[in-house]
């Protein structure tokens, strides 16, 4: 599935939401606010004794026999205790100065990162085998553009066993919930900042409450960006001529339910710019222009054939969260944006 969250064979999956389900409907979701120990414990992140043991080569056959096995130098395996099965799984191959970050060690970071902020918990999990795990938090102040349009704001913070990826922290629009999602999340973040798996890792919080700091501001950039373009408006035709370089004609020699699709495309454009109600409030703006194509591309535009047992509303979020739609998206933003 294209959620790549880790799941035992009997379904549980290691994934807990706070209030919302996710779009995959999977994982436990929690009335209210989460602490953090209730989180871990609902995502089946604890416990997972994160560790490393030297490498060897496997024993060698020769023709007088086995010989032993020879460590290899400077790498070592990480290795968890299974949530599912309670066996030992590796989880990657890192270096003598890999430090391992536990799970529980992960949410401490990211409280004693925004306490006293009122940043609550909002998501928790692991991806790809437990080789990857996230926990997302909603700051506690929205963006508020041209006092109409709200857009709420997240700190994630992503942490790797397998030493792919530093430990990161990120703010951006994104609440993350699966593997796409954190790559939007990547993608879209405002501010980032990263501590390498080391063993001064921990003394790196004073230096990422700085980074937090700087991430506020770059929202009020943001936001000052996204005010300047609900202040400007746009005509119909100029409009039109955005989603066409967006979404470009077929060829005449396209098949004609190729034509079909794109005319309904443009439908859909036209209509949520000029009349659906989502943008009355901000009708006729370089703002709302953008809100009409984001809209269209989360809940309007047609969705590949779907497999067994995804539903429309799986389908329809799998694929605004893919790689070709965020890139519309971020097409549409450069578009629609005005200079300072």
């Amino acid at each position: 599935m294209s959620h790549h969250l880790d799941r035992a064979a009997d379904g549980r999956t290691a994934f807990a939401s706070s209030r919302l389900a996710a779009w995959h409907r999977l994982g436990t979701v929690l009335e209210g606010s989460m602490t953090a120990e209730q989180a871990l414990q609902a995502a089946h992140l604890t416990g997972w004794n994160v560790r490393k043991r030297e490498l060897q080569t496997a024993p060698l056959i020769t023709e007088g026999g086995v010989t032993a096995s020879m460590p290899v130098p400077g790498q070592y395996a990480t290795v968890r205790t299974s949530p599912w099965t309670g066996d030992d799984e590796v989880l990657g191959v890192v270096g003598s100065r890999y430090h391992v970050i536990q799970n529980e060690e992960h949410t401490a970071l990211l409280d004693t990162l925004v306490d006293q902020s009122g940043a609550e918990l909002e998501t928790a999990g692991a991806l790809r085998g437990g080789r990857e795990v996230f926990v997302c938090m909603k700051l506690p102040e929205y963006l508020s553009i041209g006092d109409t349009d709200q857009v709420d704001m997240y700190i994630s913070a992503l942490n790797s066993h397998d030493g792919s990826s530093p430990f990161r922290l990120l703010v951006s629009p994104i609440r993350v919930v699966c593997a796409n999602t954190q790559a939007a999340a990547i993608r879209h973040a405002r501010s980032s900042f990263s501590i390498r798996h080391t063993a001064g890792a921990k003394g790196q919080i004073a230096v990422a409450r700085e980074a937090l700091g700087l991430t506020f501001r770059y929202m009020e950039a943001f936001q000052e960006e996204a005010e300047r373009m609900i202040q400007q408006s746009i005509t119909d035709a100029e409009f039109g001529r955005i989603i066409r370089s967006l979404f470009p004609q077929p060829e005449v020699t396209a098949r004609p339910s190729t034509q079909q699709r794109w005319d309904s495309t443009m439908d859909s454009l036209t209509w949520l710019h000029q009349d659906a109600a989502t943008n009355a409030n901000i009708r006729g703006t370089r703002w709302a222009a953008y809100q009409a194509v984001t809209e269209h591309i989360d809940h309007f535009a047609a969705t590949s054939r779907r497999a067994e047992g995804v539903t429309p509303e799986q389908a329809r979020a799998t694929r605004a969260l893919a790689a070709p739609a965020i890139a519309l998206k971020e097409r549409a933003f450069d578009l629609l944006r005005v200079a300072a």
